[in-house]
């Protein structure tokens, strides 16, 4: 079918109008409109005739955050399922490539806590009136004992009722491993049987991202009501709070990008600037779509016509490692929770940053390749540490923005993979040998 056909078509006519503006366009005139409805409600003097209509202007808000909460637990479940299914992940080569994306979404959290920590970008501003907090981090100390004792559940279904990530993730992965298992076995008999329990979890895991979709679809109003409704109440101060917070993630995504030069600098044959010009159109391809999965096609082109990689290892990192790969989404949460903390007022331990840098590490393993999954999956970061998820509402704003940043970050955490398991000899002294 022609471009001009496919435009032409019925299903293309019968979309509305506005699903065919791009949502990030789609934010920004939320935003502009919310400030307007915000002055004319009072920018920070409202009148007691229009508290009820401020008010009520969270409202669509907190419903995008109980639906994003209810698809946490069942997106992650069948994400991972789908992923033990469908994707090849090869023996000795697969150990070494899992033992870096540990690595480096590891790093990716550590540094996101770190440059949160020294900035501290949630005491830059009053973004939440302090009148208003109700909900009390509870302290807890770090148990490794403890946390290896409650992951497992007390029953299959428990977790995806209190959102308990790690106990989701060990459930996972336990149906994931065997399932595979139980594919492979089939395969090498020459039987099919495993291929209807594979439709059957492709058809949930597409079910659970159109509902998303739907929610995702919702942001822009969200996004109107709260911000309008912060403008109205108190005005343009409290969003200097959120100004440092972009500041904060962005330095902290810069750091971790200098960390995936320097370990192909030292880790392989590839030039880190030509890795950076050749990864060009990946980078920039993210960063429009807001989509790793949209730019895995393109990701292993360039890793191999560009940079020079073998196949192999390019399709290892840019397309078995990206359903695992999830770096800046990972930093970008962690980061959240501390921020979260800050403007509340109130203080995430050691312990309690060590089950944070943990949950993003099993959430971020679910939510890989998935658009605009680091929203959901946040509600369980958060959840773990006890901090209040109607709070994520404040992050809504900026996430359009954030999230295509980091989205940049988790393709280059993919093509840095994909270096490094390449090696130091490039592949032009193989074919030189053959």
């Amino acid at each position: 079918m022609s471009q001009t056909e496919s435009n032409n078509s019925p299903e293309t006519k019968a979309s509305p109008w506005w699903q065919r503006i791009p949502l990030t366009l789609q934010i920004i005139i939320a935003l502009v409109f919310a400030i307007s409805v915000g002055l004319a409600l009072g920018a920070g003097n409202p009148s007691p005739s229009n508290a009820t209509l401020i008010t009520n202007l969270a409202i669509p808000a907190e419903l995008v955050l109980k639906a994003l909460r209810a698809l946490a637990t069942p997106l992650i479940l069948v994400a991972v399922l789908h992923t033990f299914m469908t994707t090849n992940i090869p023996g000795t080569a697969g150990r070494r490539l899992a033992g870096l994306l540990l690595t480096n979404t590891t790093v990716a959290i550590v540094v996101g806590l770190l440059v949160a920590n020294i900035l501290r970008p949630g005491t830059w501003g009053n973004l939440v009136d302090p009148g208003t907090v109700t909900t009390e981090i509870p302290a807890q100390s770090f148990d490794p004992w403890g946390l290896f004792r409650d992951a497992v559940p007390e029953s299959v279904l428990k977790p995806l009722v209190d959102n308990n990530v790690i106990q989701l993730i060990v459930i996972a992965l336990s149906f994931g491993i065997v399932l595979r298992g139980l594919k492979s076995e089939q395969i090498a008999q020459g039987k099919k049987g495993y291929q209807p329990v594979e439709d059957v979890i492709g058809t949930l895991f597409e079910s659970v991202i159109r509902i998303l979709n739907w929610v995702i679809a919702l942001v822009p109003i969200a996004v109107f009501g709260i911000v309008a409704k912060i403008i109205a109440e108190r005005g343009f101060a409290p969003f200097k709070s959120l100004a440092a917070f972009i500041i904060s993630v962005l330095l902290a995504l810069f750091l971790q990008a200098c960390y995936y030069l320097t370990r192909v600098k030292l880790g392989s044959w590839v030039d880190p600037l030509k890795f950076l010009v050749g990864g060009a159109d990946a980078f920039l391809t993210a960063f429009s779509t807001s989509s790793s999965t949209v730019a895995m096609p393109i990701t292993f082109e360039v890793l191999q016509t560009k940079i020079g990689l073998r196949e192999s290892s390019a399709s290892l990192g840019a397309l078995v490692g990206a359903n695992f790969n999830n770096d800046g989404t990972a930093l970008y949460e962690a980061m959240s929770a501390l921020y979260i903390s800050q403007v509340l007022g109130q203080h995430l331990s050691l312990g309690q940053q060590l089950v944070v840098v943990l949950t993003s590490i099993f959430a971020s393993v679910g939510a890989a390749g998935i658009p605009n999954a680091g929203l959901v999956t946040m509600t369980l970061v958060f959840s773990s540490v006890g901090l209040p998820t109607q709070y994520i509402a404040l992050l809504v704003t900026v996430d359009w923005f954030l999230d295509r940043c980091r989205t940049a970050i988790n393709v280059m955490g993919d093509m840095t993979v994909s270096a490094l398991l390449d090696g130091k000899k490039p592949r032009a002294v193989d074919e030189a040998k053959d």
